[in-house]
């Protein structure tokens, strides 16, 4: 069962995060309007939950729930759903959580810059390869013509 997993955000922030992670976790095996319809469920879901448990827009929230993929849709599993709660006013916490975020979001920028270079280059030298095999093909057939006359 795949599992969405929020890291460390702001309560002000949880919406966005959700559905950045959903397409990320998702791309290319579902419609992207699949995902928009099943992270906007969740988030009404989430916003009542919040709601309920006084968080506050400031506070640092981590969210995480399991969700099973059915006929090309999202079904979520609310019974694994788990909601950790930074209070502003815990600031030590707070600190420490949004520094780990912050490092967080700097590896991955990082990961994802390294990862599209290295995807370039392997680009180019598919390229390369592709063309010097059509190379040898046309040496090697006009190789082939040239000995047999």
């Amino acid at each position: 069962m795949p599992r969405l997993s929020t890291g460390f955000v702001r309560a002000s922030g949880y919406a966005n995060k959700v559905r950045k992670v959903l397409f990320a976790l998702t791309r290319g095996k579902l419609n992207p309007e699949e995902v928009v319809r099943a992270s906007a469920q969740l988030n009404q879901y989430l916003f009542d939950k919040l709601q309920e448990m006084g968080v506050k827009k400031e506070d640092v929230v981590r969210i995480s729930i399991g969700f099973d993929i059915k006929n090309e849709e999202i079904e979520w599993n609310y019974d694994t759903l788990r909601i950790e709660v930074y209070k502003k006013e815990e600031e030590e916490k707070l600190a420490e959580a949004m520094r780990e975020v912050e490092e967080s979001e700097k590896a991955l920028e990082i990961a994802i810059d390294e990862l599209s270079k290295l995807s370039e280059k392997l680009r180019e030298l598919s390229n390369e390869i592709a063309q010097t095999v059509e190379r040898l093909k046309r040496e090697h057939t006009s190789l082939k013509l040239e000995f047999e006359k």
